[in-house]
């Protein structure tokens, strides 16, 4: 971006937990101005101080309500006109065993882990389209790239919520839009920690032996790695997933 060049504008769907925050963070540094919903407390006023104007949307973080989406998207293009980057993580983990599941988990899984990244990617790609250039970046988890015990309903959704991604990505490439996915695993955040109980350190310390790194990734680190595929340095890379899990997946 150069001194005269336009700002550009990155949406955050959910800027109030997980890995939100410190995407805000790191978009702010780069020059981003920001549409967001649910910040994190004292987040809007840490970020406008490095020169960021921020738009934040209210009760627009859960994606799964068919409305969020379009009204983030919506304030984007209000109030500055045009939509450069857009990131977003949903869902919940559930784990447990295929023969004591129900299938009002696998219902509550699709609609957080599979429907709330439709309505994102649908309403975020459509001006992007229009305007013949933007980034999207859906952050599913690293669950998806492989059979996980324990967890096989959440493995399977969010192989689904990847392969939409990849699906996008490769309808929409001959307009300049990119689309890509990162599947997180083993990451230090409380809901991870809720769901595998690793808020334990004995139980943390059996979760990390199964980590080839031996420890947790922190939602600093993969907000930077995530700068790649949002902050317009990179236009060339469209319908990949990486795993960010210290080589689990």
């Amino acid at each position: 971006m150069t001194a005269d060049a336009p700002r550009r504008v990155a949406l955050v769907a959910d800027a109030g937990r997980y890995v939100g925050p410190s995407l805000v963070r790191e978009l702010a540094r780069r020059g981003h101005d920001l549409v967001i919903s649910n910040p994190a407390d004292g987040l809007v006023a840490e970020v406008e101080g490095l020169g960021s104007e921020v738009v934040v949307v209210d009760r627009a973080h859960n994606l799964a309500r068919p409305e969020s989406a379009p009204a983030l998207v919506d304030a984007a293009l209000e109030r500055f006109g045009q939509l450069d980057a857009a990131v977003a993580f949903t869902g919940s983990i559930i784990g447990g065993r295929f023969t004591k599941s129900s299938i009002d988990d696998l219902r509550k899984l699709v609609e957080g882990c599979l429907e709330a990244p439709y309505h994102f990617l649908k309403a975020v790609t459509a001006p992007m389209i229009e305007a013949g250039s933007g980034q999207v970046l859906l952050m599913t988890s690293a669950a998806g790239a492989r059979p996980v015990p324990g967890a096989p309903l959440y493995s399977s959704v969010r192989a689904g919520a990847t392969m939409l991604a990849k699906n996008v990505a490769d309808e929409i490439a001959p307009t300049g839009v990119q689309v890509n996915a990162l599947g997180t695993n083993f990451m230090d955040f409380p809901e991870f920690h809720d769901a595998v109980g690793s808020h334990d350190p004995e139980v943390r310390k059996l979760v990390e032996a199964q980590v080839p790194m031996r420890r947790m990734g922190t939602v600093e680190e993969c907000a930077a790695f995530a700068m790649a595929f949002l902050d317009g340095t990179s236009g060339f890379t469209t319908g990949q997933f990486v795993a960010y899990a210290g080589g689990w997946a």
